[in-house]
């Protein structure tokens, strides 16, 4: 179940231009739109399984290798934000 939602993610992820900014600012990063596309995807798909929690409306997929967070929102798939953790 949890390997079709991973797929389920990568296939519906969507983005807003906010979104980007933001991402850009808490990360101390300046990618370009299909630079963070990248990024993230490249995050989920490493981030195994049983680290993508959903809590309310959201999945959290949480990856220690890389010490990030990716906040996502569970009925539009829109990327919420990216957190350092």
């Amino acid at each position: 179940m949890e390997h079709l939602l991973k797929a389920i993610i990568m296939e519906r992820l969507c983005y807003t231009q906010l979104v980007y900014d933001r991402i850009n600012r808490k990360l101390g990063l300046h990618l370009s739109p299909q630079e963070i596309e990248s990024f993230v995807s490249d995050i989920i798909k490493c981030t195994d399984e049983a680290h993508i929690l959903k809590k309310g409306k959201n999945y959290y997929i949480s990856n220690g290798t890389v010490h990030i967070r990716i906040t996502i929102n569970s009925a539009t798939y829109r990327v919420i934000t990216v957190d350092k953790i």
